[in-house]
């Protein structure tokens, strides 16, 4: 099918940061067309941005239980058949519980939920309506973030021995919830944005993308995690020693306190024979670089690119993608599932290169093993699910 998949949305009001990054996202490769929402938890709210988006006044709606119910008592053809879910944490599991059970398929802002809890027990919603669950764990989307995938899964790095993988900001080095920052607000209240802070915000980001790339999975940790900010009540910095399920050791650090960094998340793998090295501040190079060779600098829109890079580069080389190309990755991705599952010809969510359920629950799973790991008197923690 080519026609737009029609998609609803939860959260995303206008004030908010995500919501516009998701609608303009899904909107990139017009393969979406945003039919309704439940953009607040005011009604009003929710009335005014469906306004400023042109939307169908009737099918703006006050609350996103009334929106489950009253889309999905509308004509096939008319209602909308997924829905993206960008509200704080603990307004998560909700919404993609009523979604699903409705008929409708869900793609939502990570982590997957307020709790490794409910994260599981979203994990069954799923399998027993068999509907389609993205999570935006944006940064896989990246094009050389495909190329580097693609490098270890064809064991140009040989036996992997080595990840850091580290994400510092800077946006947080001063009390901003304390000053009546909406986004500051949430991210460091334990009712909104759950046990973790920074862990959870970013740290889980770090993690699923070392994991993506490298194809591996963390087995046991170490934790440091600390509030450094006088009077916060979530850790804004932490860091944590890896150990990997093939032996590899690894380093990750978070954090949201590191004045004068903007958003310079940076990826170093490395194997037996050669690393890899990815950092966002320049996302469309790759650096390759063999034990006895020089190094390599790949570019993204290059033909010498793998199918999976060029899959996802939009431009040819030298005309800079980011962000919101990376997240629109993910959505296409989404909407090919989608449409496969509507075709009857939909078979695992495991054939589709996007996160899904169970890569939400190793963040959850993430924040709760790091939070053990600085309880424990041992430190050295197992990974538990």
């Amino acid at each position: 099918m080519s026609k737009k998949l029609r998609l609803g949305m939860v959260g995303g009001g206008l004030d908010a940061f995500i919501g516009d990054v998701h609608r303009k996202a899904a909107a990139l490769d017009g393969k979406f067309d945003l039919v309704c929402g439940a953009f607040s938890s005011s009604a009003e709210k929710s009335e005014k941005t469906g306004d400023a988006l042109g939307l169908d006044p009737d099918r703006v709606y006050g609350s996103f239980s009334e929106m489950m119910e009253k889309e999905a008592s509308l004509p096939a053809d008319l209602r909308m058949e997924a829905v993206s879910i960008v509200t704080p944490n603990h307004v998560h599991f909700e919404p993609a519980r009523q979604a699903l059970e409705h008929g409708f398929h869900v793609i939502i802002d990570k982590p997957l939920a307020f709790s490794l809890e409910e994260a599981k027990e979203l994990k069954q919603i799923v399998e027993e309506t068999g509907g389609v669950l993205a999570l935006t764990h944006t940064y896989t989307g990246y094009p050389m973030i495909k190329e580097a995938k693609t490098y270890v899964e064809k064991g140009m790095l040989g036996e992997i021995r080595k990840i850091y993988v580290e994400y510092p900001q800077g946006w947080l080095a001063t009390p901003l919830e304390q000053e009546g920052n909406k986004q500051a607000s949430w991210r460091t209240d334990p009712s909104r944005s759950g046990e973790g802070g920074a862990i959870g915000d970013i740290g889980t980001h770090a993690a699923n993308l070392a994991e993506y790339v490298s194809g591996l999975e963390i087995t046991k940790l170490c934790a440091d995690v600390n509030i450094t900010v006088k009077g916060r009540l979530l850790d804004d910095d932490s860091a944590a020693l890896l150990k990997f399920n093939n032996g590899a050791s690894g380093v990750l650090m978070a954090t949201q306190v590191a004045a004068g960094e903007e958003n310079d998340l940076k990826l170093r793998i490395y194997g037996e024979n050669a690393g890899l090295e990815w950092t966002h501040t320049d996302p469309n190079t790759l650096l390759f670089k063999p034990l006895n060779g020089p190094a390599q600098k790949l570019r993204a829109g290059t033909g010498y690119l793998s199918d999976l890079a060029q899959k996802n580069t939009r431009l040819p080389a030298g005309h800079p993608e980011g962000y919101l190309e990376a997240f629109a990755n993910i959505y296409v991705e989404f909407y090919n599932a989608v449409r496969d599952h509507q075709a009857g010809s939909f078979g695992s969510v495991t054939d589709y290169d996007f996160p899904n359920v169970d890569d939400g629950i190793r963040g959850m799973a993430f924040v709760a093993n790091m939070i053990a790991s600085e309880d424990s008197d041992q430190k050295w923690t197992e990974f538990e699910i």
